[in-house]
C-alpha cells in the first residue's frame, strides 16, 4: 500500500506516480472532514468522488488540496466509469486550479466558511455584478457555508470560491467561521453515543439509539472510507430528529446512506447495506413493541 501527505507530494504528482505503472486501484484521500477516492483502471483515472460531487469535478476539487493524507489500495475496483478525458488533461488542469487556490486561499482558507453579506462603506453608486455573481450572493445569508453554496447554484466549490474573492475584494462579503455543529464522531469506525439528557422523552433517546445502529451499521459495511460522510449524515439526522422530524430524521438518513452506498461501493454493496437495514429496523421495531 502506498500512502503519505499531500504536503509533501501534490496530488497530480501523486497520481502520476501511480499511473505510469498500469496498476488498478484506488486512491483514498482525507483533510479534515472531507475525504474522496479516485478509482484508476489499468493506470487511467476512470472513477473519483467527494462528497455529492462524482467525475472530473471531484478530481479537479481533490486536486487543490495542499494537505491532508493518501493512501493508493491497488485492486480496488470502480463501482462505475465517470470519467473520460485522458490523465494529462486531468492532471493539468488539476494542477491550474492548485496553483489559482494557492491565490484564494489567502482570502478563502476553508469552504467551510460562511459568507456574510456586508454593506459597502463609503461607496456610492450602482454594484455592478455579472449574473452567476448576483446567483451566488443572493444565496449568501450569513448560514450557507461556501460549500453548501456551491450545491444550491449547482456549481463547482472552486467556481464559487472565485466569485466569492471577487466579492470580497469589493466589500461586499466578509467570511465567518461555521458555526459548530452537534459533536457526534466516527471514531475507529463506530459512531460514538450522544450523552442522553436529562428527563429525554423516551421515543427520542430510543430514535437517537436507532440512528446510532444504522451509523455502526453502515460504517461496518461501507468501511473506513465512507465514514466522515456517515458522520455527517448522522449528525444530520440527529439535528432533524431534535427539531421534532421524528420519523422522518431516520427514514433521511437511511436513503441518505443508501446514496452513498451507491457511489462509493456500486449498486450491490447498496443493496447489502438495504438489507442490513432492514434487519436492524425490525430488530428495533421488535425491541419497541
Amino acid at each position: 500500500m502506498f500512502q503519505g501527505s499531500l504536503k509533501e507530494l501534490h496530488l497530480p504528482d501523486v497520481i502520476q506516480l501511480v499511473s505510469v505503472s498500469g496498476k488498478t486501484g484506488a486512491f483514498h484521500l482525507y483533510k479534515d472532514n472531507d475525504e474522496g477516492i479516485i478509482f484508476l483502471e489499468l493506470g487511467k483515472i476512470v472513477h473519483a468522488v467527494l462528497g455529492s460531487t462524482e467525475g472530473d469535478e471531484a478530481v479537479y476539487a481533490m486536486g487543490t488540496w495542499t494537505d491532508g493524507n493518501f493512501r493508493f489500495i491497488p485492486d480496488e475496483n470502480p463501482p462505475k466509469h465517470t470519467i473520460t478525458k485522458s490523465n494529462t488533461n486531468l492532471l493539468m488542469e488539476a494542477a491550474r486550479r492548485l496553483d489559482e487556490w494557492k491565490i484564494l486561499s489567502k482570502k478563502i482558507p476553508s469552504l467551510d466558511m460562511v459568507p456574510k453579506f456586508e454593506v459597502p462603506q463609503g461607496k456610492k453608486g450602482k454594484i455592478n455584478l455579472n449574473t452567476q455573481e448576483w446567483l451566488i450572493l443572493s444565496k449568501v445569508n450569513g448560514q450557507n457555508s461556501i460549500a453548501e453554496i456551491a450545491i444550491q447554484s449547482n456549481l463547482s466549490p472552486f467556481d464559487v470560491a472565485k466569485m466569492l474573492y471577487g466579492l470580497i475584494t469589493m466589500g461586499l462579503v466578509q467570511l465567518e467561521q461555521p458555526k459548530s455543529s452537534i459533536k457526534t464522531p466516527v471514531e475507529r469506525q463506530k459512531v460514538e453515543q450522544i450523552k442522553p439528557q436529562e428527563n429525554e422523552d423516551p421515543v427520542i433517546k430510543g430514535l437517537k439509539q436507532l440512528l446510532e445502529k444504522l451509523a455502526n451499521t453502515s460504517v461496518e459495511t461501507l468501511g473506513e472510507s465512507a465514514s466522515n460522510g456517515i458522520k455527517r449524515t448522522h449528525e444530520q439526522a440527529v439535528k432533524d430528529l431534535l427539531e421534532g422530524k421524528g420519523a422522518e430524521a431516520v427514514q433521511y438518513m437511511c436513503q441518505e446512506l443508501l446514496k452513498q452506498a451507491n457511489i462509493i461501493k456500486g449498486s450491490e454493496v447498496q443493496k447489502t447495506l438495504a438489507d442490513r437495514f432492514r434487519e436492524v429496523l425490525s430488530s428495533w421495531n421488535a425491541e419497541q413493541g
